[in-house]
């Protein structure tokens, strides 16, 4: 039986649908290209040092903001699921990478990664919009996409290899077989023993994705292209931000824009195309780890069985600058929560302890009863401090280990702040400003493509649309 939540989500779901008919024709003509290069703080854009050629060639013949605004939870998913929906994590649902749900007294949540976008996201997207207006959208490793069908093309992150995109840039000997399989799911090869290749590195990864975008907009021509290279936020994860690793995967970020832009120059519809370059958050400095679950088990909250957590009257789920603290058994909340608000507030390099129940909508998240993946706590570190959430060892914070860089941290964080450039069809040229919101990116790209988003809280951009 299909849980009652889902039915009421789709039900929802499907109420909004109906409002995509659009006053006026979608623009059939119309192509946007909308990339998101992992972590790209504003701040380090904004050193005119670093070399990033075709991103300031963007930006100096189109529009180019000194800050992007993202949202909380300052992290991957959530920020990239605003970016399509124009919507903060209180209204679209995502709050971690991936859907999250509570398991029951006495266990941890569990975090399902690949789950189908209709029970992960909760509103229309821009691309669904597109889709059903008669549009084409494709999509080369954006989140929260799993099985939307509304999709035309795909290169997932975890790639099918009998999909439709991947088979044909084999046959074009775009990639061969063997660089499917390696940014395939882990399994033997169909009807053999043959373990898949070793996967991709990340640097892989990102110019196989690159040839991905190119070989789709060349090829098929959607009207909205959805691109994310990932590379710069692992490199800045692991090396921290601002470190000669961190600036050599920008540049090499800004090496594959050029790739991508010389594609759509190459199919002649650079005039009637929109570009628009953005980010999902900024990133800090890290150099402690904070173990929020160690300190559960040493209040006698949280149970181990070797590195397996055996039992919890409370877990803490971390997302490097922030986390979230649930009470398993929702019949010992009243007892639990002075104990678990006490227990981190007093907490060596913990910044704040928010009750989600009062404090979360002003900070665009949810309540535990809105959403069940939020926690009754909400927690956020103090600067060069990150959690994360093993359970194991009798530490509660220590000096971080090979991570130098993470985000999550207050979306008010001028450091969490992103980079936004948009050049190109209906764009205006020459414009600097100083501040745009994120939630503001998927009106935009609708006005572009002459569809309707009307389940949006965000609004076209009019200081960065030429006047109609």
């Amino acid at each position: 039986m299909i849980p009652c939540r889902f039915l009421r989500r789709a039900a929802a779901l499907g109420a909004a649908l109906i409002a995509f008919l659009p006053a006026r024709a979608a623009h059939a003509d119309a192509h946007v290209v909308l990339i998101s290069l992992d972590g790209f703080p504003a701040y380090l854009w904004r050193d005119e040092t670093l070399a990033l050629p075709h991103l300031r060639q963007l930006a100096a013949g189109g529009v180019v903001a000194q800050a992007m605004t993202i949202v909380n939870p300052a992290i991957t998913w959530p920020n990239h699921t605003s970016l399509v929906t124009g919507v903060t994590p209180q209204k679209h649902g995502v709050l971690y990478n991936g859907y999250v749900t509570r398991q029951g007294p006495g266990k941890p949540i569990k975090n399902e990664q690949w789950a189908d976008k209709k029970i992960l996201v909760r509103v229309p997207t821009v691309y669904d919009a597109a889709f059903h207006a008669g549009l084409t959208t494709a999509e080369v490793d954006w989140v929260a996409i799993t099985r939307p069908g509304t999709i035309t093309w795909s290169f997932a992150e975890i790639v099918d290899p009998t999909a439709v995109l991947p088979r044909e840039m084999v046959a074009a000997g775009v990639a061969t077989e063997k660089e499917i399989l390696a940014v395939a799911a882990k399994k033997p090869v169909v009807g053999t023993n043959i373990e898949p290749p070793k996967r991709l590195n990340a640097a892989e990864r990102d110019e196989l994705w690159t040839r991905a975008a190119s070989f789709v907009f060349t090829r098929h021509r959607p009207n909205l292209l959805m691109f994310h290279p990932l590379n710069t936020d692992g490199q800045h994860h692991r090396f921290g931000p601002n470190s000669p690793e961190g600036l050599a995967a920008l540049r090499l970020a800004d090496r594959y824009v050029g790739d991508l832009l010389r594609a759509i120059d190459a199919s002649g519809l650079r005039e009637k195309t929109t570009v628009i370059v953005t980010t999902d958050h900024g990133f800090k400095k890290v150099d402690h780890y904070l173990y929020p679950n160690v300190a559960l088990k040493k209040a006698g909250l949280l149970r181990t069985a070797g590195a397996t957590i055996a039992q919890c009257d409370a877990y803490v789920g971390t997302q490097g600058g922030i986390a979230f603290v649930y009470v398993t058994d929702p019949a010992r909340r009243g007892e639990l929560l002075p104990k678990l608000k006490a227990l981190f507030t007093g907490m060596e390099g913990i910044a704040e302890v928010l009750d989600a129940a009062t404090e979360a909508p002003a900070r665009g998240l949810p309540t535990p009863a809105e959403n069940e993946a939020m926690g009754e706590l909400i927690l956020h570190p103090k600067a060069g401090y990150a959690f994360t959430g093993t359970a194991t060892g009798d530490i509660v914070h220590g000096p971080s280990v090979n991570y130098g860089g993470t985000h999550g941290y207050p979306a008010t964080d001028p450091e969490l702040d992103g980079i936004f450039i948009a050049q190109g069809a209906g764009i205006r040229r020459g414009v600097k400003l100083d501040r745009v919101r994120n939630l503001d990116v998927a009106p935009t790209i609708a006005r572009l493509l002459g569809v309707a988003l009307p389940t949006a809280d965000g609004r076209a951009m009019e200081d960065v649309l030429e006047p109609r």
